[in-house]
């Protein structure tokens, strides 16, 4: 049996995508928590032994390190039945991957550590402009889910997974509250919610 190990911390909406996905798979993993506040993947040790680009998650299966959210999540599309894509859906699939990363979540991630976690805040103009970048991914995507239960097609794929890592995290965090702004998306994460293995993030990292 595939043998998988995840390093990972609980505010890491990329481990989360990992981690969510192994779940909803029914794959259990082994978690090894990063002390990432304390610096440890700045270790030159670390990036030698571990992730040389200084990330989290990193996804070791049967010894093999996989880095990169979209391409852990691609390998597991690739390699897991339950996360197989159906013929066709790769193309849609890798859109929806990279606008997450480049859009989706590059921006709610960067936002949502400028305002929870960092001190001092940032300027209130940076955290405008974020918050601006962030709508407007927003709403593409709650257009798009007006007319689809998911984001491709009718039944869940990697490319959800993707764009859920950090939306469940608390709006406190967030400084978006989807449920009432958001009411497509919302819905959608919904439906994410009752699929057999879901958990919030920080219900499945701690």
């Amino acid at each position: 049996m595939t043998a998988y190990r995840l390093h990972c911390f609980k505010e890491s909406g990329n481990s989360y995508k990992v981690a969510l996905a192994l779940s909803i798979a029914g794959l259990p993993c082994d978690k090894v928590v990063v002390d990432y506040f304390g610096g440890e993947t700045r270790l030159q040790t670390w990036r030698t032994e571990v992730n040389e680009l200084g990330e989290v998650p990193v996804l070791e299966v049967d010894g093999q390190k996989l880095t990169q959210s979209g391409v852990i999540l691609l390998h597991l599309a690739e390699h897991v039945g339950a996360l197989r894509l159906s013929e066709g859906a790769r193309p849609e699939v890798l859109r929806w991957l990279l606008f997450d990363n480049h859009k989706f979540t590059a921006n709610l991630a960067t936002y949502r550590w400028l305002r929870a976690f960092t001190t001092p805040t940032p300027h209130e103009a940076v955290l405008t402009f974020m918050r601006q970048r962030i709508a407007s991914a927003f709403d593409i995507v709650e257009k798009h889910l007006g007319a689809q239960r998911f984001i491709v097609g009718d039944r869940l794929t990697i490319a959800d997974l993707s764009l859920a890592g950090y939306v469940f995290y608390p709006k406190e965090e967030l400084g978006f509250d989807i449920s009432t702004e958001y009411p497509n998306m919302y819905a959608w994460m919904e439906r994410l919610s009752q699929t057999s293995g879901w958990q919030a993030p920080y219900e499945l990292l701690s």
